[in-house]
């Protein structure tokens, strides 16, 4: 029978409507405003009198608090206006100290049946939200340097522990020079870097009666070192950000040597630039002998709470610059440990240090620039004032001490650890521990909260009034087939939503105007569809048969149509940035979604109406 759909068929796409209208349900409850309070270190854990102590804090500011909890790692203190965060947050961190990160977030308001169904709302952007963008290059030129000197250390070792009389000559264009009087030990030299500096590239040359190797870093090695920095650098900033708590924040690589980092809801500057522009380090130390000098040691406390003071050597076996990477995972026992790599030169090191102390602890200590808050009096539009100054101070403090098993290498592992979250700590923060290359801040800017809910109450009415005069134009053209339409379009934008909502996209700005543009490529496939109705009626063809044959054949061109739009997307989704992509990403799901309901979910109803009845004239 002519225009009639199995049962199934109908029952789907009820099921999916369904779907839609759960997973788009979340968007109706806005995010309350809040301040995040966690510990500065995992070992310090956020307690309900630390809640207490900041609630009584707030109100005495006169700062309304809708409510808190305690998470996993963290507490969370709804407010009730968004314009207190920042005030709340400057309260809260004097109230409770530089011991604590205190960050501004949004606390979701998603009813708990939803959230059991794994449903929550759109991500919002930077533009959205409100927040901070900074954009951070890598000098690269100071990672090849940098790399160049560990390698002429080497170089320099390898021949003085082959006894090749050298002359050192300074480094010049990034290439090592070493001068030669004697033929033989020139030779030697050349075999030596051949073999085990195969990164370099050698040339000679004369220079008053000495020749001259020139060992210049091979394209490839130099490609290296800059992925290598960028990445290095990438984690970092990203376990930076971590200290902030902001939620769904943005960090990614743009181009061969910069950063895009994005902290939606964060409006201090300041703050945000001193957490990622902190420089932090770590040293590995022997532990002191018990008969040892005391001008040859040096005390340090332990990150954790309650652990008593450790004597280790004033000498350092290694810094932090050269561990290229940490992972935590667990031993044969099921007991935590960190596994660790370092780097050629910091492997001979280690190596030597460590094979002829065997049985002697050795310690892991991380040295930081706390970023701090002090505060002093200043005068203020002739008021004088209490305003916070950020500081630094250095802290040094052991974060792993274990015992020397075998002589180690380039790779081996840190045990002895409490618990599987001490081990992932360390290992983040000896991944972390410093910066592979010198950032810079190249550009940043502040958007506010207010001017966010501006930009989202313009997007809202600028949807709304498309909606109306799409849905006015199509019922004016084409009457009650119009009605049909403006249906399926309302079901369009709650299916488009919660595909957002399910698959985690960001909502921006452009990303609103991709949702307008998606209503109107939405009706034009609805537009086809009709106008065939018309033509195959005007024809002399019967109603049912004029209703078969205008999805059918309409069918074609909107499919033909909406692949070239999507194919467009696709291409604007990877070639372009930031806005662009937001604007790619509503547009190609809003064509996926606009060709179920314009075609599916429009024949459905149609069918419903009127397949299977005897009309003898349609109003389209």
């Amino acid at each position: 029978m002519l225009n009639k759909y199995p049962l199934w068929k109908y029952l789907l796409i009820l099921a999916v409507l369904a779907v839609g209208f759960i997973y788009s349900a979340p968007n109706l409850y806005p995010d309350d405003p809040a301040v995040q309070i966690s510990g500065a270190s995992t070992a310090l854990q956020i307690t309900q009198a630390d809640l207490d102590k900041a609630g009584k804090a707030l109100a005495d500011a006169g700062i309304a608090v809708k409510a808190g909890s305690l998470g996993k790692n963290s507490g969370l203190i709804r407010l009730v206006k968004q314009d207190d965060q920042l005030p709340a947050k400057d309260i809260v961190r004097r109230a409770l100290g530089d011991d604590y990160v205190v960050a501004l977030n949004l606390a979701q308001t998603t009813p708990d049946w939803l959230r059991s169904l794994a449903a929550s709302p759109m991500k919002l952007g930077l533009d959205l939200s409100g927040g901070v963008h900074f954009l951070l290059e890598v000098d690269m030129d100071k990672a090849v340097d940098a790399r160049l000197k560990v390698y002429e250390s080497e170089i320099k070792s390898a021949l003085r522990k082959e006894r090749l009389r050298y002359r050192s000559l300074p480094v010049q264009d990034r290439a090592i020079q070493l001068g030669f009087t004697d033929e033989a030990d020139l030779d030697k030299a050349r075999s030596l870097i051949a073999k085990d500096f195969r990164d370099f590239e050698v040339l000679q040359s004369g220079r008053n009666e000495m020749q001259v190797l020139r060992l210049s870093m091979t394209p490839a090695k130099l490609t290296e070192i800059r992925e290598y920095s960028i990445k290095q650098n990438l984690t970092t900033v990203r376990n930076r950000v971590n200290e902030l708590g902001v939620s769904e924040p943005l960090v990614q690589r743009q181009g061969a040597n910069r950063i895009v980092v994005e902290l939606p809801g964060v409006q201090d500057t300041a703050e945000a630039k001193r957490i990622l522009g902190k420089t932090a380090n770590l040293e590995f130390r022997l532990a002191a002998e018990p008969d040892a000098l005391k001008s040859a040691t040096e005390s340090f406390e332990f990150r954790q709470p309650g652990r008593p003071p450790v004597a280790l050597e004033r000498g350092v076996i290694i810094t932090g610059d050269q561990v290229t990477d940490a992972s935590a995972s667990y031993d044969e026992n099921g007991r935590p440990q960190v596994n660790i790599s370092l780097d050629g030169h910091g492997g001979d090191l280690m190596n030597r240090a460590t094979r002829t102390n065997v049985g002697r602890s050795m310690a892991v200590v991380f040295i930081e620039q706390k970023p701090i808050t002090r505060y002093a009096k200043q005068m203020v539009n002739g008021v004088e004032q209490e305003v916070a100054v950020p500081a630094f101070k250095e802290e040094k403090k052991i974060i792993s001490l274990a015992t020397i098993q075998s002589p180690l290498g380039n790779q081996f592992r840190i045990t002895g650890l409490d618990a599987p979250g001490e081990s992932s700590e360390l290992a983040l923060l000896l991944r972390a521990g410093g910066l592979a290359a010198p950032m810079y801040f190249a550009e940043e800017r502040t958007i506010g909260p207010s001017l966010g809910a501006d930009n989202i109450a313009k997007g809202i009415d600028a949807s709304i009034w498309g909606m109306i005069f799409v849905s006015l134009f199509i019922l004016l053209i084409y009457r009650f087939f119009g009605l049909i339409a403006t249906v399926a379009l309302a079901l369009n934008m709650v299916l488009l939503v919660a595909l957002m909502s399910v698959l985690g996209a960001t909502l921006t700005l452009p990303g609103i105007a991709g949702i307008v543009l998606t209503m109107g490529m939405a009706v034009d496939a609805n537009v086809l569809i009709f106008s065939r109705i018309r033509e195959e009626i005007a024809n002399g063809m019967s109603v049912q048969r004029a209703i078969h044959e205008g999805f059918n054949r309409a069918f074609t061109a909107i499919l033909d149509a909406n692949l070239t739009s999507l194919l467009v997307g696709g291409i604007l989704y990877a070639m372009g940035t930031g806005p662009v992509k937001g604007f790619a990403v509503t547009m190609s799901l809003g064509i996926l979604t606009s060709m179920f309901t314009a075609i599916m979910v429009t024949r459905a109803m149609v069918n419903l109406i009127f397949g299977g009845r005897d009309f003898k004239k349609l109003w389209i």
